[in-house]
């Protein structure tokens, strides 16, 4: 899952935009964002942020230095460091494939902050918050809490299998789907059309809202 491999595998499954949202952490996005630009994919930065029920997030950030406030945020309250042994080195790579260093944090580990937190934080940086993969049976605001808090002004709601996607349509909404990519072969399994005069954030959100003829097409 290197800058360079992400971006081919990107290539090859047609996708004209990716996020990437490592878990709880976003220092191979500078890296990632230069190897798409050296190709032509555009990259959306961010984080899947595990929040302190465990609950998933995906924190989409258009300005860098936004996206890295937000990561000091979550390091002040992530505990906990990693063992290589059990969870593997976690990698910091260029856009040339080179190792950069290595996290030591628990990325795996939840921060100690609530959903509505991490909501409200993303928000405050001009972001959209998405709630990973809803059809799941772990880590999902719904495996979690049961329900979702009243007044949470979540952005959309991720399903990670396309064929669950009616089981959600009548209860949360917009609904988008994506690969939530872990290997390099699921990269463009699941993927979303958003029509946009621009490929900003500002724009998918108001795609997402149905906004002045922008749409989400699923």
């Amino acid at each position: 899952m290197s800058p360079r491999n992400i971006i081919e595998a990107a290539l090859k499954s047609g996708l004209d935009i990716i996020g990437i949202c490592d878990h709880n952490s976003c220092e191979n996005v500078p890296y990632v964002k230069k190897s798409g630009e050296n190709a032509g994919v555009l990259v959306k930065g961010g984080m899947e942020v595990t929040s302190k029920e465990e609950v998933h997030i995906l924190a989409f950030i258009e300005d860098d230095e936004h996206l890295f406030t937000m990561q000091e945020l979550i390091y002040e309250h992530l505990y906990g460091t990693n063992d290589d042994r059990l969870y593997g080195d976690q990698v910091i790579v260029n856009e040339d494939d080179e190792v950069m260093g290595f996290n030591r944090r628990l990325l795996i580990g939840a921060a100690d902050l609530s959903v509505e937190d991490i909501v409200a934080q993303i928000h405050e940086f001009n972001g959209l918050a998405i709630a990973s993969h809803i059809d799941r049976d772990s880590f999902s605001i719904i495996s979690q809490l049961g329900f979702v808090p009243e007044g949470l002004q979540i952005d959309a709601y991720e399903v990670s299998n396309k064929n669950e996607m009616n089981t959600y349509t009548d209860d949360y909404s917009p609904l988008v789907t994506f690969s939530d990519a872990h290997k390099l072969q699921d990269i463009g399994k699941q993927f979303s059309h958003f029509y946009m005069d621009q490929a900003t954030l500002e724009e998918m959100g108001k795609a997402l809202n149905g906004e002045n003829g922008r749409q989400l097409i699923l």
